[in-house]
């Protein structure tokens, strides 16, 4: 006799199915064809693009301005050191920035290095093969000292209030103050609660950068005056200027020699000037023995009655100062 018929809910006919269709997916599996690889980089997006270039020209905006300001700052301290303002001479943006480079010194330079590297440190270490346990000691380090921002904020305050007894070094404490206020909204300073909002994240970033700004207005101011000290103490080696006028001019001052001659057209000769700057046909001289304190500057503007020459100042030899 045959086997009896299959009963649909028996047990063994349902898990026999159930391994059939098992089978079946199996074999699927390997006859399909792979899928792509996940690690594949997905091609470029023009939002990550256009975020990218707004990145770039932030950050080229913010360095002009801030070049721009401290050419300003420059300039102005120095053009006031010859009793001349700054804003009368008509300096463009160009030129603004072209003295703001003033302040592209090798210390700047070394500490804008550091800074930039100081984020990355432990990454740096660690691709240095330095061992383990400095890099985890300058981690520990770096989280101890951005912890105790608060401490840069108050020794910044400390020197504004000792304002007069730290000069020339002013710069410091306003730079202490960005610092500290920087440090603050970092993520080692805030390991559990990262700052947000207004109050916690925008204002100290704005102080911040006031801050910064008013670093920057004092060492360049300082830079400028410098300069113009140094100018004026090395006079004679600037381009001298000889001054050719028909009419006597109201030229006087110490080392300005006037000499009158008798049938040319331009009858009075004035030497012993020395030339600061020249700008759209107007001259910026100085006599040679100018005094800071009690002699003016000169402002030749050259027309149809009045000969400018220029000529080599006074050139030191051997090293030595003329002077």
């Amino acid at each position: 006799m045959g086997a009896p018929p299959a009963v649909p809910d028996d047990p063994a006919v349902v898990a026999a199915r159930a391994r059939a269709r098992a089978r079946r997916r199996r074999q699927l599996r390997r006859t399909a064809p792979p899928p792509p690889a996940s690690d594949a980089a997905p091609p470029p997006q023009s939002g990550q693009r256009f975020e990218w270039a707004n990145t770039v020209l932030g950050a080229g905006s913010l360095v002009g301005g801030l070049m721009f300001y401290a050419g300003v700052m420059h300039s102005s301290a120095y053009f006031a050191y010859f009793h001349v303002r700054a804003s009368i001479l008509g300096f463009g943006f160009p030129q603004m920035i072209i003295w703001s480079l003033r302040l592209v010194t090798l210390p700047v330079l070394i500490g804008l290095a550091l800074l930039a590297v100081t984020p990355r440190l432990p990454e740096l270490l660690v691709a240095l093969r330095v061992p383990h346990r400095v890099t985890l000691g300058v981690r520990r380090a770096v989280r101890a000292v951005a912890r105790r921002y608060v401490l840069f904020v108050a020794a910044g305050v400390v020197l504004m209030l000792l304002w007069q007894h730290i000069q020339p070094y002013g710069w410091a404490a306003p730079l202490l103050v960005a610092t500290g206020l920087v440090l603050g909204q970092s993520d080692a300073a805030n390991p559990v609660r990262p700052p947000r909002g207004l109050w916690r994240r925008g204002f100290p970033i704005a102080a911040a950068a006031l801050f910064l700004v008013w670093m920057i207005a004092l060492v360049a101011g300082r830079l400028g005056m410098q300069d113009a000290r140094s100018a004026a103490a090395h006079l004679v080696r600037r381009p001298a200027v000889v001054v050719l006028s028909v009419e006597r001019l109201s030229l006087t001052g110490p080392g300005l020699v006037t000499e009158t001659l008798p049938g040319m057209h331009y009858r009075y000769r004035y030497t012993g000037l020395r030339l600061i700057l020249e700008r759209d046909r107007r001259y910026y001289v100085l006599p040679v023995g100018w005094r800071a304190r009690t002699d003016p500057a000169f402002v030749i503007e050259d027309d149809d009655t009045i000969l400018v020459q220029l000529m080599p100042g006074t050139q030191p030899q051997d090293g030595t100062d003329p002077r």
